[in-house]
């Protein structure tokens, strides 16, 4: 007795669970008001208040507003693993025989629209998509199964693969309840002859797509015969929704397995938020009719299925449940639903006003074209010129200004570290050497200008490929600078693309040449005179030339000798005994207090070269060097302005069909809205 009470108590939180529902939205209908009303066997006509809002959504799906615009629409989503009775469900709601067979029957997601219709005679239509064209094929009850195999046959194929094309299907029939539900392929494991190898993956993808989204309610259809937690629908919708408060099971088959089907719904051990439905399906020949009157008999006189809360047994019941659901989930989202559209509507519209107008005379094109490379040149005026980087904040290698000075500082420090900084190896060897060679019939202790120039000449020319390097990094990013601003402006113009870049790029090209043989000339300059007017020479270089004494007397009786600037160096026996000792000294002095001369004059004219070039560059040379390209040798470019290029008709013409479908949803749910502001006055 005691275990009966706990298994009641779960039973009725289990049916207060069913109930959890905003009840002032509509009124929910009880079983004894639907016997009262025989024209409507499994619902109660209060569906006439939410007609409507369903269909505005339905309107919206089958705009594909959710499928072209990313908008969610709420959507009843029936899952259930193979032969689970899901297709039974769905026959005993919308009354009507679907597609049964061996394998996977439904092979295309079906969206299932039923519409309570008070005529006689019913009316049954398909709606799909199928060689890239709509179509519309009216049915019969009777003929409606083999409809759908046909239509599923042209959208999926003849085999047994699947689709995620989806198949409209709607009925409009005295006494079914107003719902919109979409029934996916039956979860399976092994495939059959003829299916897919990865048929499990299809299958699984495509319910996934459809139960991810938090506006989706999840009909889960469960066999009384299996273990719930077993389910591989179970375990896909727990994926989604966690807390089980979008989910709501259908047990079926409970009259072939009605032991312990009540402790398995009170128990609830895998998480079913919304709550369970029992029902007992059509068998055999049964009428629907025949079949709703033995379900009925079933749970109210079976030994063990009759302690079931009558709240949560039968398809009228499901019916009740899920269009309370279903207008609760349409009256909470709608709001968002709105607020969407509107926003996507004025982010469309604002991106086609931002769209460039079709030109229609070649003076408008000129006047565009003149504006581009304008605006152009005014960004690069901010970045190379007077380092504003207001347009590139977060993008380091568009702040010019920095990175030149950083190119500066690299070409300084490897003029500092090349091997002819190096004074201390073979100290004097060189310069000895050289002062044999240059001797001559003259005064003694002369210091021959020709030996001066001959070891300088030495010197430039090993560091000749620094400063030669430095303008061809300088120039390679300045060319990727230009191109970058470039074709940012004039994106929206792919006929001029080609052009303005090759004309930047022969543009750049130029200068890069024109700064290469400036260089080659400052080096010749460097190689073939010795001039400072820098007061700094002099005075370094007497300061050396006043240890000579002390360093001649070392180093005829040393082999190493310190020398201030220059360390302790090594005197090799060829130097210590050499006659020409003292001029090889005066020499190395002269050469190393001069080449500091030269490394500060090449470092100071690279960087005016470069400020002036580059001002040059933005002010002068971009513009004309642009418009020589596109009007001169290749005429005609500018005329080809007129032609609205591929990418952007093709953007205009997306986003003008965007807009069309979303003023078309606003129109509706305008409607709708209007509709409920009415009827509540």
């Amino acid at each position: 007795m005691a275990g009966g009470s706990k298994s009641s108590q779960k039973q009725s939180k289990n049916a207060s669970n069913n109930k959890q529902v905003d009840s002032q939205i509509v009124p929910i209908p009880t079983p004894s008001d639907e016997n009262q009303n025989n024209n409507v066997p499994i619902v109660s006509s209060f569906n006439d208040r939410i007609r409507p809002l369903l269909d505005a959504v339905d309107k919206l799906r089958h705009l594909n507003v959710a499928a072209k615009e990313g908008i969610q629409l709420p959507t009843i989503v029936v899952v259930g693993d193979q032969s689970s009775g899901k297709s039974s469900v769905l026959e005993s709601l919308a009354g009507i025989s679907l597609p049964r067979g061996q394998g996977i029957c439904t092979r295309v997601p079906l969206i299932m629209r039923l519409h309570h219709h008070p005529a006689a005679t019913p009316e049954l239509y398909l709606e799909y998509t199928a060689d890239g064209s709509a179509k519309k094929v009216t049915t019969d009850e009777s003929s409606v199964a083999n409809a759908i195999n046909s239509a599923t046959e042209e959208i999926a194929g003849g085999g047994k693969g699947i689709s995620n094309n989806p198949l409209t299907l709607v009925v409009r029939k005295n006494g079914v309840p107003d719902l919109t539900m979409v029934d996916l392929p039956g979860i399976t494991r092994v495939p059959v002859h003829g299916q897919p190898e990865d048929i499990y993956e299809q299958v699984t993808a495509t319910i996934m797509e459809y139960i991810n989204p938090e506006e989706s309610i999840i009909l889960n259809v469960l066999s009384a015969t299996v273990d719930f937690s077993t389910c591989e629908s179970i375990r896909m919708s727990q994926k989604v929704d966690k807390t089980g408060d979008r989910t709501l099971a259908v047990v079926t088959k409970v009259d072939k397995s009605p032991e312990g089907l009540l402790e398995k719904v009170a128990a609830d051990d895998v998480g079913i938020g919304l709550g369970y439905v029992c029902v007992r399906n059509r068998i055999g020949e049964e009428t629907y009719e025949e079949a709703r009157i033995a379900e009925a008999q079933l749970f109210g006189t079976h030994p063990l299925l009759s302690k079931i809360d009558k709240s949560i047994v039968g398809v009228p019941v499901l019916a009740q449940r899920l269009v309370q659901i279903q207008a609760t989930i349409i009256s909470r989202c709608l709001p968002e639903i709105v607020k969407k559209i509107n926003e996507k509507l004025s982010s469309n519209i604002a991106e086609l006003n931002r769209m460039p107008k079709t030109m229609t005379s070649v003076g408008e094109a000129v006047t565009t074209f003149m504006g581009i490379v304008g605006s152009a040149k005014e960004s690069l005026r901010k970045l190379i010129i007077r380092g504003e980087f207001n347009e590139y904040p977060d993008e380091n290698q568009m702040h010019c200004t920095a990175r030149l000075v950083e190119m500066l500082e690299k070409f300084s420090a490897q003029l500092r570290d090349a091997p002819e900084n190096d004074h201390k190896s073979n100290f004097l060897v060189d310069e000895i050497r050289v002062l044999e060679e240059y001797k001559g019939i003259r005064l003694p202790d002369f210091l021959s200008q020709s030996a001066f120039l001959t070891m300088l000449n030495r010197k430039v020319k090993g560091i000749s490929g620094i400063p030669v390097g430095f303008i061809e990094e300088v120039w390679g990013y300045i060319e990727s600078v230009v191109l970058s601003v470039v074709m940012k402006r004039c994106e929206d113009h792919q006929q001029l693309q080609f052009s303005i870049r090759r004309a930047c790029h022969n543009l750049i090209e130029k200068l890069r040449d024109r700064s290469a043989n400036w260089v080659l000339e400052v080096l010749q300059m460097e190689e073939l005179t010795d001039y400072t007017c820098s007061p700094d020479y002099m005075s370094e270089w007497n300061s050396l030339m006043a240890e000579r004494p002390g360093f001649l007397n070392s180093a005829r009786s040393h082999s190493s000798v310190s020398i201030v600037g220059f360390g302790t160096v090594l005197i090799v026996e060829s130097v210590r005994k050499s006659l020409v000792l003292e001029q090889a000294y005066d020499l190395k002095m002269r050469i190393a207090t001069y080449w500091k001369v030269v490394q500060r004059r090449l470092v100071d004219s690279m960087a005016l070269h470069v400020q002036l070039s580059l001002r040059n560059l933005v002010e002068k040379e971009l513009e004309k060097g642009i418009v020589e390209e596109l009007m001169g040798r290749h005429g005609g470019a500018i005329e080809k302005m007129l032609e609205e290029s591929p990418f952007v008709a093709a953007k205009k013409e997306k986003l003008s069909g965007s807009i069309k479908l979303l003023r078309e949803s606003k129109d509706v749910l305008a409607a709708i809205m209007d509709r409920i502001a009415s009827s509540s006055h």
